[in-house]
């Protein structure tokens, strides 16, 4: 058996993990606010669309919607990835505080 150096862990041993979830990091308007910011610097759109799918449910879908004057079901057809990511970033960013 080889000797493991400092910092290093053995590949042989299990490695554990533990949940993520984004909703435990996403809970004041700034920490909304900066998650969006690095979807959008980094520009691909269905990053775009999910970083705004999280903040939706962090926020409440049914709170946006109403805020947005839209039903529940058009936002969520929104947040799909099939959806138009125009409809998404009107509905969530330019209608509802982050």
């Amino acid at each position: 058996m080889m000797d493991i150096a400092p910092g290093e862990r053995d590949l042989n041993m299990p490695l554990e993990t533990s949940r993520f979830d984004i909703q435990d990091h996403l809970k004041t308007p700034e920490d909304r606010l900066l998650y969006l910011e690095a979807a959008f610097d980094d520009g691909d759109p269905a990053l775009i669309a999910h970083a705004l799918g999280d903040v939706a449910r962090t926020v409440g879908m049914t709170s946006i919607a109403r805020d947005a004057g839209v039903t529940r079901e058009t936002l969520y057809e929104a947040r799909d990835e099939t959806g138009d990511p125009r409809l998404k970033i009107s509905v969530v960013s330019n209608k509802h505080p982050v």
